[in-house]
């Protein structure tokens, strides 16, 4: 009798890592799916199916179908995470800023254009938008709150409710841009236009 070596490893994997697995299974199956066929096109059945679950897994780990694909977004799309210490100039935070941004490109141009089939998704289903928006809105509540940590708030050019979303918007702008166009915004760009704000 052959022992299958997955087989025995999954079993003496611990138990509460068991929703993780399952999550990261139907998350990885809808991913593919959603390659495939686009988001529209894609229902739970096909993502149980190719997962190799039940639609009740699906519904065991996400409220919905929103939910579902609203996690694709957070596990694929990595977060630009710059090392910056307590203290440090708003031109360093910067600094930082745009080496954080360039040295997620190779990961998100993996990501890319799930993430750009996601985002035209969204723009015409109001309750992703409602979701995506609380989401939008609590990351930009931990980046003012993280921005005052680091720094204070009279070194800032702007109030910190305001940086965090031009931030974002000049870090997600740039790279979908580096990513289309290379050859036109190479390191020195990025660098430059964070380097413009401080």
């Amino acid at each position: 009798m052959a022992i299958d070596p997955e087989a025995s490893s999954a079993r003496r994997q611990p138990k509460g890592d068991k929703r993780d697995r399952t999550r990261a299974k139907l998350l990885e199956a809808a991913r593919w799916l959603i390659r495939e066929k686009g988001y529209e096109h894609t229902t739970l059945e096909e993502i149980a199916e190719r997962a190799g679950m039940t639609t009740g897994a699906i519904y065991g780990n996400f409220k919905n179908r929103d939910e579902l694909f609203v996690s694709l977004g957070q596990t694929y799309w990595p977060p630009i995470k710059p090392q910056v210490r307590p203290g440090s100039s708003f031109s360093e935070i910067m600094r930082a800023m745009a080496d954080a941004t360039i040295a997620v490109l190779p990961e998100r141009r993996a990501a890319a254009v799930g993430r750009l089939t996601g985002l035209a998704y969204t723009l015409t289903h109001e309750e992703m938008r409602a979701q995506v928006r609380e989401i939008t809105a609590q990351s930009y509540a931990f980046g003012e709150q993280w921005i005052r940590s680091v720094t204070k708030e009279e070194d800032l050019p702007m109030p910190a409710d305001q940086l965090v979303r031009v931030i974002h918007a000049l870090s997600e702008g740039l790279v979908f841009q580096r990513l289309l166009t290379p050859e036109l915004v190479p390191d020195e760009v990025i660098r430059a236009a964070f380097a413009a704000l401080g």
